[in-house]
C-alpha cells in the first residue's frame, strides 16, 4: 500500500531510533520525557545530543520539561541550538493549565521550529496557529488516540485541522498516540501530514493490504508452531 503521510518513528531507545533510521519509509523522529524514562535515560542532553550525532537529516523533536515558562523558554533556545534538524516540542498548557502561546509566539519569532504538544481540541489548535505562522513554522500535535481512549471519534477533529491548515503552508499536522496500525491508514485517508508512532506498530507496516486469506493461513501457522515449539501435549 503507497502512503502519501510521512512517518514519523516516536522513541526513545536508541538502538531502536537507529534501526528506524535506516528505514528509508521513516521521514522524522519524536521524542518526549516519558519515552526517555522508560528507556532509562539518565542525562537528557547528552543523550539528545548522542542521537543527533547519528540522526542530522531528519527532523527529530525534543520536549522541554520546566513548568515555568520563562525557564520552559531558556529550555526551548537551549534545545533548538542543539542542530538546524531540530523541533522543540512545547506542551500546550503547563501543570496549572495555563496557555503556552505567549511562549509559542515568543520562540517561534525567534525563529525555533516548534511542535505544539498534547492537544486535543480544535480550540487549542487554533490558539497557536498565529504565532507558529509567524516564524519558521513547525508542527501541531493532535493526539488522535487519546481522544480515542476517550470514547470519541478523532476523524473529524483531525480532518477539520487538516482543512484548517490549507491556510498555513509552513505548519502541518502530527497525528499523535496512535493506537493500532489502522491508525496510519486513516491519517493518510484525510490528508493527514504526519503521524508518529512507535516501534512496535511501525514495525507492521508490511502487513499493510496483504490479502486476508492468506493472512489467516499464517497465522494459524503460528499458532501450530508455537504449539510445537513449546511442547504442548493434552
Amino acid at each position: 500500500m503507497e502512503l502519501k503521510v510521512k512517518l514519523f518513528a516516536d522513541g526513545a531507545d536508541k538502538n531502536g531510533m537507529l534501526e528506524m533510521y535506516d528505514n528509508p519509509l521513516i521521514s522524522g523522529f519524536t521524542t518526549n520525557p516519558t519515552l526517555m524514562k522508560v528507556a532509562g535515560v539518565v542525562d537528557y542532553k547528552l543523550f539528545a545530543q548522542d542521537i543527533l550525532s547519528h540522526i542530522n537529516d531528519k527532523p527529530i523533536s525534543f520536549e522541554v520539561f520546566s513548568d515555568n515558562f520563562d525557564e520552559m523558554e531558556k529550555q526551548a533556545l537551549d534545545i533548538a541550538s542543539w542542530g538546524s534538524n531540530v523541533n522543540v516540542k512545547i506542551p500546550i498548557t503547563n501543570t496549572n493549565s495555563e496557555s503556552s502561546v505567549n511562549l509559542i509566539n515568543n520562540i517561534s519569532g525567534k525563529g525555533v521550529s516548534v511542535n505544539v504538544t498534547a492537544m486535543m481540541t480544535l480550540d487549542q489548535v487554533k490558539t497557536v496557529l498565529p504565532g507558529l505562522s509567524n516564524g519558521p513554522g513547525g508542527y501541531v500535535s493532535v493526539f488522535a488516540g487519546r481522544i480515542a481512549d476517550a470514547g470519541l471519534d478523532p476523524l473529524p477533529i483531525m480532518s477539520e485541522v487538516v482543512e484548517i491548515l490549507q491556510n498555513y503552508p509552513n505548519i502541518e499536522l502530527i497525528w499523535a498516540s496512535p493506537r493500532e496500525l489502522y491508525n496510519v491508514v486513516q491519517a493518510d485517508s484525510i490528508g493527514c501530514h504526519i503521524i508518529t508512532a512507535t516501534n512496535n506498530i511501525l514495525k507492521k507496516l508490511p502487513t499493510l493490504g496483504k490479502e486476508l486469506t492468506q493472512f489467516s493461513l499464517e497465522t494459524v501457522k503460528m499458532f501450530y508452531d508455537d504449539a510445537i515449539q513449546a511442547g504442548y501435549s493434552i
